[in-house]
């Protein structure tokens, strides 16, 4: 019996969400492998709800800190693993054990945050190519969440692709029961949730929205998440203009983002990069027609399920969501279409393949 070793300090983020469904997933896989599940404290009870029968060691050691390079991995090595998971790049580079890393993309290496100071930024985004490149190499194998990735990967740290298997993510059901979101209550709408990042390429959808208003005055744009730094950019940019019917809700429980994906006119998807695009098939699970960017995995995950544009072109974009809006039989299309295809993924057969990417390791 192998010990096994999972990373699980994103625990309870948004991007801790592929951890949490892994630890799950495996954990009713019923491995004959002994599971040591490392997280933060206020995620210890979590862990031992969802996978009672395995270990859980706290740790304080946060992401992208020196204490990472030499602490975390002395607290890694008093476990004695037989291999390590770590679920996102950041992870002790010098740690010398069997190692599979999870790769969600390359985005942040590509794209820069006007709200972080431009230098330090750089000099952070320098070190986490490096820190990519190393892990790609260091690690017995690699996980990707789709094939785009994993020929992206492969290209930029130089390795070669039969040491990266791909593990498809999933959507889930999100719960009812919620009331409206009062502000749209009655009205049409197309909507986008999700982080507000310049890849997100918010601002293309936007002045999107401004040009169909000129054919649907009514038609407003909600623009769903945490306000953040980024996100009150974006207000500043709206308000300087003097744009009309956006509507920033800020953070939003699940239940009523059910809501607003059950009530939209359609779900538009503008992103410059994705590693996966979980947003959109989450959309479709649960009856939004999507309407999604050509850019990077997209046409990937949601196959023929979603009506494209080129994310650069506003032009482009106007034109696929007016598309959408002006014909019920493209609608009905795209909502039957995406139903099915969100149905194709499951965190169970991630974590089927998961466990299988281990047991190839440990056979090395």
């Amino acid at each position: 019996m192998s010990h096994i070793v999972i990373d699980a300090r994103e625990s309870g983020t948004s991007t801790g969400r592929y951890v949490d469904k892994m630890i799950e997933f495996l954990h009713m896989l019923q491995p004959t492998h002994h599971f040591t599940i490392i997280t933060k404290p206020s995620r210890v009870d979590y862990i031992r709800k969802v996978a009672p029968s395995f270990d859980v060691v706290e740790t304080n050691v946060k992401e992208f800190t020196l204490a990472e390079q030499f602490q975390f991995k002395k607290e890694i090595e008093a476990l004695k693993p037989d291999l390590v998971h770590f679920p996102m790049v950041q992870q002790p580079i010098l740690y010398r054990g069997r190692v599979v890393t999870t790769m969600q993309d390359l985005t942040t290496i590509r794209f820069r945050n006007p709200v972080k100071n431009p230098v330090v930024f750089l000099a952070k985004q320098q070190i986490y190519k490096l820190i990519n490149i190393r892990a790609a190499h260091k690690s017995w194998s690699l996980i990707t969440p789709t094939d785009f990735v994993r020929h992206d990967v492969a290209s930029y740290c130089h390795v070669p692709l039969e040491k990266i298997t791909v593990t498809l993510e999933a959507a889930d059901v999100m719960p009812a029961g919620s009331a409206p979101y009062a502000p749209v209550e009655g009205k049409p709408f197309i909507m986008y949730i999700g982080r507000p990042t310049p890849h997100k390429n918010l601002d293309r959808l936007i002045r999107a929205h401004q040009q169909l208003r000129q054919k649907y005055p009514d038609l407003l744009l909600v623009l769903a998440g945490k306000k953040d730094a980024n996100y009150q950019l974006h207000e500043k940019t709206v308000q300087k203009n003097g744009y009309e019917g956006v509507i920033f809700t800020d953070f939003i429980p699940d239940d009523q983002f059910r809501w607003l994906l059950e009530h939209c006119e359609a779900y538009c998807f503008p992103s410059l990069s994705e590693g996966f695009g979980l947003p959109g098939l989450e959309a479709m699970l649960h009856g939004a027609p999507v309407v999604s960017s050509s850019a990077t995995c997209l046409p990937e995950v949601y196959g023929d399920a979603a009506h494209y544009f080129n994310p650069y072109d506003i032009s482009d974009m106007t034109h696929a969501i007016d598309d959408v809006l002006s014909s019920p039989e493209l609608r009905k299309e795209l909502i039957e279409k995406g139903y099915e295809q969100a149905k194709k993924y499951s965190w169970k057969r991630m974590a089927e393949q998961t466990l299988s990417v281990y047991e190839q390791t440990l056979g090395k």
